[in-house]
């Protein structure tokens, strides 16, 4: 098994979070002096010029991150997506963030179903969210809410003028989208 192909891997899956190396030992099952060789052999590989990302270490956890020389050209990416349309997934945490304001991570993952962070890191760079504070819960999460722009965006004066939950129409059953879809003819 080759265990830098795997670290790679963890490391792409964690994203923003990274990984601790308490977690990286135990998945890989490997002793420190062992753990250290495959960061090694990973960062010697990421230092090469044709990668575009590089290991990071921030106390005891790794992240994947990219390279600094590159910069210019990820701040284009951020202001086109900046001057693009939101995805279904973005509005969807809009909503729930402006519905719930405030709201920590976890709680918006709760409600969707699925991971919010690298969407949460969208709105964030788009200005359309901000931090507002921070929970009393362990951990002490980071709660958000909307900015000023989200009303701009909207075109409303305050969340008061969203529609009411009991205003919005929902189809009376469940649709599966899936079935719709891929429907056989």
């Amino acid at each position: 098994m080759n265990l830098v192909a795997v670290l790679e891997g963890l490391l792409f899956l964690r994203g923003d979070e990274g990984i601790s190396l308490s977690e990286i030992k135990a998945i890989l099952d490997v002793n420190d002096e062992e753990l250290k060789q495959v960061i090694a052999s990973l960062e010697t590989e990421y230092a090469k010029e044709n990668h575009g990302v590089m290991i990071q270490k921030y106390g005891e956890y790794l992240k994947m991150v990219t390279k600094k020389e590159h910069k210019e050209y990820y701040q284009k990416l951020i202001e086109i997506d900046e001057n693009s349309n939101l995805s279904q997934a973005a509005l969807e945490t809009l909503v729930i963030i402006a519905y719930n304001t405030p709201i920590t991570r976890m709680a918006i993952d709760e409600i969707r179903g699925v991971s919010s962070s690298h969407i949460i890191r969208k709105l964030l760079n788009r200005n359309l969210i901000q931090e507002v504070g921070r929970s009393d819960s362990p951990g002490k999460p980071i709660l958000y809410g909307i900015t000023p722009k989200f009303l701009d965006y909207f075109g409303i004066n305050s969340v008061d003028e969203l529609p009411k939950l009991e205003e919005i129409e929902m189809p009376e059953e469940k649709i599966n989208l899936f079935d719709l879809r891929y429907k056989e003819e």
